[in-house]
């Protein structure tokens, strides 16, 4: 046997080719395992009743994804517990990209809010790309003898606990925004959760509950109707949707801010080639003009993270929402 330098040179690069050969039907499975996804309808978690602002923008941004990854994403709306029902059946999920979830800023709140999750919302879950972002409107029925926050601060306070303000439900955004602005003004009123942004909407038309502080896509129709009466935003700057309507920071309660965000995400594990094809669909989607029109009409402004910036904001809004939680007083157990 030829045993010369060479030889041996020769022979180690023929072993290391042989392993590298063998090893070749296994490094390409993620990239694999992305090209054959999706292989059946997408399921789209939206943990909030049907009609709300959540479903809404779920089935704008559904419908596009499935133009783009050539399989039908179905909303499946599983409403309950503030939107931490949702989130605890996607956690649970096989992480295949075969089931996504809309979460939104009641999840960042539901830490602070609720004693025992069955799921933890930083570590349970992959942030795909946000969605988008709105400010909430401080509504009140027109029954009530009210044309101002000023004048609205001064009736809470004149009627100690006897103003009503609804909620999507325990843990919304709706009620931790409603707990926050009565801890602010420092008087009482009384919350009544529903199941849902939509019923409770339907009741505050109808005069059922005398205020609400809702997302802003839900509310635009019915302050355009006259059926509800906007007196302020709750970003720190005014909303073209609402010319003339001031911010509740501006209106007299001083560094009242809230903003709703919506988030898509996957089950933590889902593997990395497929929340990349996500990210690039839902980064197309969010580009398309007939999107950006849809999302100026109901109030929202497209989202501009992901990745690493989304994790870090979902971290800060957590922490915040949590002592906000604290301030308020606000607890479910």
């Amino acid at each position: 046997m030829n045993n010369t330098p060479a030889s041996r040179r020769c022979l180690l690069q023929t072993g290391l080719l042989a392993t590298l050969a063998a090893l070749a039907p296994l490094a390409p499975c993620g990239a694999a395992q992305a090209a054959d996804w999706p292989t059946r309808p997408i399921t789209l978690v939206v943990p909030f009743a049907a009609g709300g602002t959540t479903d809404i923008l779920a089935r704008v941004i559904g419908q596009k994804l499935s133009e783009n990854l050539g399989q039908p994403v179905v909303v499946d709306n599983r409403a309950g517990a503030g939107g931490t029902l949702g989130a605890a059946a996607v956690a649970r999920a096989p992480a295949d990209g075969q089931t996504l979830f809309m979460a939104t800023v009641a999840h960042a709140m539901a830490p602070g809010l609720y004693k025992n999750l069955s799921y933890d919302f930083i570590k349970d879950f992959e942030p795909i790309g946000l969605v988008a972002t709105t400010p909430n409107v401080l509504l009140v029925h027109p029954s009530l003898p009210v044309k101002s926050v000023p004048e609205l601060l001064a009736y809470i306070k004149a009627h100690p606990g006897e103003v009503n303000y609804g909620s999507a439900g325990p843990g919304s955004t709706e009620h931790l925004s409603g707990a926050l602005f009565s801890a602010r003004i420092g008087a009482p009123m009384t919350h009544v959760p529903y199941k849902g942004g939509a019923p409770m909407m339907g009741d505050l038309m109808a005069g059922q509950i005398q205020m609400a502080i809702e997302t802003s896509p839900s509310a635009s129709q019915p302050v355009r109707s006259g059926k509800v009466r906007a007196l302020a935003v709750t970003s720190l700057q005014r909303s073209a949707l609402y010319p003339g309507v001031p911010t509740v920071d501006e209106a007299g309660v001083k560094g009242y801010e809230v903003n709703t965000w919506f988030a898509l995400m996957a089950p933590r594990a889902t593997p990395q080639a497929i929340t990349k094809r996500l990210r690039e669909a839902l980064h197309r989607v969010l580009g398309l003009a007939e999107v950006t029109r849809r999302f100026e009409e109901l109030g929202v402004t497209a989202g501009d993270l992901e990745g690493e910036r989304l994790v870090g904001f979902i971290r800060s809004e957590t922490t915040k929402w949590g002592v906000v939680a604290k301030e308020s007083g606000a607890r479910i157990d």
